[in-house]
């Protein structure tokens, strides 16, 4: 375990005790995990949408910006909860606002799907320039169909580059 240094367990029930471990100190990662957890039926756990949505939500106040990308998912999809694609999408917007990659390539996919291509070359170029390889590869695509210049691509070639780089 990275936080106290002692093997991870290999078992469902030894796995779920340190999450939960961790939940009671009010980790955000470890709520969020919970949340996923709960989503997909994991850990020996029922799959629990409403659960997982109130983990989430837990998570998104102690700051997990990841939470918001999960919210925006389950709401726009409408997998195991009412769809409601606006509020997805704020969801989305609050997760890109507080620097989240993924969060930012989705905003750029919905904005591509109804048309508003300048918004969605933005949404990719700002998530290109954090490391995200599906956004580069979504301006490499609209520049292919001519949706992008050559210099909006150069762009976002190396601000892509450079975050690799700033990983390293």
């Amino acid at each position: 375990c990275p936080f106290c240094r002692t093997p991870l367990p290999t078992d469902d029930a030894s796995k779920l005790a340190m999450v939960q471990k961790r939940v009671g100190k009010g980790d955000e990662d470890a709520i969020s995990f919970l949340g996923d957890s709960y989503c997909h039926g994991d850990l020996g756990l029922a799959k629990d949408v409403p659960r997982a949505i109130e983990l989430w939500t837990e998570a998104e106040e102690l700051g997990s910006v990841n939470s918001h990308y999960r919210l925006g998912a389950i709401y726009y999809s409408g997998e195991g909860v009412e769809e409601d694609k606006e509020r997805g999408i704020h969801h989305w917007q609050q997760g890109a606002m507080k620097g989240d990659g993924l969060s930012r390539h989705v905003l750029g996919a919905v904005e591509h799907d109804n048309g508003n291509y300048e918004l969605a070359a933005k949404h990719y170029m700002i998530s290109a320039k954090m490391g995200k390889e599906d956004s580069l590869n979504a301006i490499n695509n609209m520049f292919k169909g001519g949706l992008v210049t050559k210099a909006q691509y150069a762009e976002a070639l190396f601000g892509y580059r450079d975050a690799v780089e700033e990983m390293k």
